[in-house]
């Protein structure tokens, strides 16, 4: 069984499950790579904090399309987001950033702020579709597309 949903009912259902998601990459060999992000968002883009230098960026700058998957919850609940991501490290987009829309400290992993923290970087995902998956599955599904 699956509906349609929007992308903000997608953006809720993510956030009751864990502010942690598993962003997958594509290096320049062409193979995948996986972290966990804490990714926040403003408006209908998700942002992820990342090392400028890192090989989240790297793989980025090889290749923009990613997808994420937020950690299931013990009923088997969970969200997948496929999209493209942007690069960004110039200083107004760190200063806009820094304050109001993350929702830890940034100068835990930065502390010379947006001014003084070069390696800093974001991460701007765009996303293309989406599922929710419920009960792995068994309890239907919700799916929202761009296009």
């Amino acid at each position: 069984m699956s509906d349609t949903a929007t992308l903000s009912e997608i953006k809720a259902f993510a956030a009751r499950l864990s502010p942690w998601a598993h962003l997958a990459s594509i290096g320049a060999d062409n193979k995948p790579d996986v972290v966990p992000v804490h990714p926040c968002w403003e408006g209908d883009v998700a942002w992820v904090m990342i090392g400028a230098m890192s090989v989240k960026a790297r793989n980025i700058a090889n290749n923009p399309n990613i997808a994420m998957h937020w950690q299931v919850t013990e009923v088997g609940d969970g969200v997948e987001l496929w999209g493209t991501a942007e690069i960004f490290t110039d200083l107004a987009t760190k200063r806009r950033l820094w304050e109001g829309v993350f929702d830890y400290d940034l100068n835990l992993f930065a502390p010379g702020g947006p001014e003084d923290s070069p390696d800093a970087g974001f991460l701007a995902i765009t996303p293309e579709r989406a599922l929710v998956v419920k009960q792995y599955g068994v309890g239907g599904m919700l799916r929202w597309s761009a296009a």
